[in-house]
């Protein structure tokens, strides 16, 4: 990695490790520590949700006007602003107002990183950009969590407003950070408007129509509502209530996830950054199918509460798996679909899809882990094997080197931002057999059309 893209991963692990500090907490802490009850943290965690699906629409042109690193900047102070307010909290008022805060500050710090990521990695780098990012985010969310853990105690409030501030400072540091990284020159953030006027006319509208990018988003709600939105609300609701398994036991399941995170990354990355990332994520559904099946026979199976208590800790160890497979290939993916001038758009978009995705995933998962057991096994297996025939039909739309990054011969910061026809591949790869050699290019970025354009 270059110096940029070290500095911009050490600030992002840093903010991982912050949050790791106050997420396992945060429902206890509102609800038992502050005494404003359960309601009134259900109601925090939703609003911190919602925060995020209200700013994500606008932080994508912000990022691409303004460039990613002030929009990072200002997303860490109100973060930290957010999360120092949250730790004084204690009343209802303050208490849903810090996390509103908090939660805009926090969701558009992601959109604004990866859109740095991919100014500072290229065709040949950014699967490994991004999986290292994945891996160093988990691992310091699983140790802000067990340092936090140490700290914590229900009957001292001011322990948890140490974790709070501890989560504030490290958002300072992940802005002094970016302040510190000197972001390869990007003509996109000269000009962010192109030039035939069809960004006033509404990004929104462009990145409607292209349709790889819109298959990517419906993958992407199916791929995040079938586990992340299923961790915290329906599987753990199903575990202890189908399954018996002790509340203490989700903990070390939470750890068995983050553990197969931690160890696998980088041997899975080294078996699939040269396959096509379309095979590689329809794998991820059949991994996450068969988890469902094992999460199945720990409720419904009627075995030993060992063999349920394991099977439960398996099921998050798969998913745990399936993670790792997908850090190098969706995020990666987002960044070279998009045109030039749209990078933090696209990044945005996604993001929001990710957020609706976590608030219906409760929702709709939490009552039916809760109540109905089998039929909640059966919807999410299919969701699973949903993922498969979605990701199937994407690769279809992908061109070659989009869905097979290690195909690429020039870097490239930003790769091919649509499917041509498919005369027009043919064509291009006629071309390029029988073209001679050519003296090396100046400039590293391989233009193309707009998606409206090309479909």
């Amino acid at each position: 990695m270059g110096a940029a893209l070290r500095r911009i991963q050490l600030g992002s692990a840093l903010s991982a490790f912050g949050v790791g500090f106050t997420v396992p907490y945060l429902y206890v802490y509102v609800a038992q520590v502050r005494d404003l009850g359960a309601g009134t943290a259900g109601v925090v965690l939703a609003v911190f949700a919602m925060a995020a699906l209200a700013v994500l629409p606008f932080t994508g042109r912000a990022i691409d006007r303004r460039g990613p690193m002030p929009v990072l900047i200002v997303a860490a102070v109100v973060a930290s602003v957010g999360a120092a307010a949250l730790g004084l909290s204690s009343n209802v008022t303050t208490a849903v107002l810090s996390a509103a805060v908090l939660g805009a500050g926090t969701a558009v710090m992601s959109p604004a990183l990866a859109t740095m990521l991919v100014q500072c990695s290229g065709a040949a780098t950014r699967t490994r950009a991004f999986a290292m990012q994945f891996f160093l985010q988990n691992l310091g969310l699983g140790i802000g969590g067990l340092v936090g853990g140490q700290i914590v105690d229900t009957s001292r409030p001011e322990t948890f407003t140490l974790l709070f501030l501890i989560e504030a400072a490290m958002f300072i540091v992940l802005g002094v950070v970016a302040v510190t990284v000197r972001m390869p020159h990007s003509p996109a953030f000269a000009d962010a408007r192109p030039t035939d006027g069809s960004a006033a006319k509404g990004g929104l509208r462009m990145l409607l129509s292209h349709r790889a990018m819109v298959q990517l988003c419906v993958l992407g709600f199916v791929l995040f509502f079938a586990c992340y939105g299923q961790f915290e609300s329906g599987l753990a609701a199903y575990g202890t209530e189908a399954a018996g398994i002790e509340p203490s036991t989700l903990g070390i399941a939470l750890a068995a996830n983050t553990a197969v995170i931690v160890v696998a990354q980088f041997v899975v990355l080294r078996l699939v950054e040269r396959r096509k990332r379309s095979r590689v994520i329809a794998a991820v559904g059949l991994i996450w199918a068969f988890a469902w099946i094992v999460a199945g026979y720990a409720g419904l199976g009627h075995g030993s509460q060992t063999m349920a208590t394991a099977a439960m800790i398996s099921t998050y160890a798969l998913f745990g798996l399936g993670e790792s497979m997908l850090s190098p290939t969706v995020a990666p993916l987002v960044a070279d679909l998009a045109p030039e001038s749209m990078v933090g758009q696209y990044n945005s978009a996604f993001a929001l899809v990710k957020q609706l995705a976590l608030a219906v995933g409760p929702a709709v998962g939490g009552p039916m882990g809760a109540s109905l057991h089998g039929p909640y096994i059966v919807t999410f297996v299919l969701f699973s094997l949903g993922i498969t025939v979605l990701a199937l039909r994407l690769g279809r739309r992908l061109t070659p080197v989009q869905d097979q990054p290690s195909l690429a011969v020039v870097p490239s910061r930003v790769v091919a931002l649509s499917v041509p026809d498919a005369e027009e591949t043919a064509t291009a790869t006629a071309e390029s057999a029988t073209a001679p050699v050519a003296a090396p290019v100046a400039a590293p970025v391989v233009s193309a059309s707009a998606p409206a354009a090309a479909h």
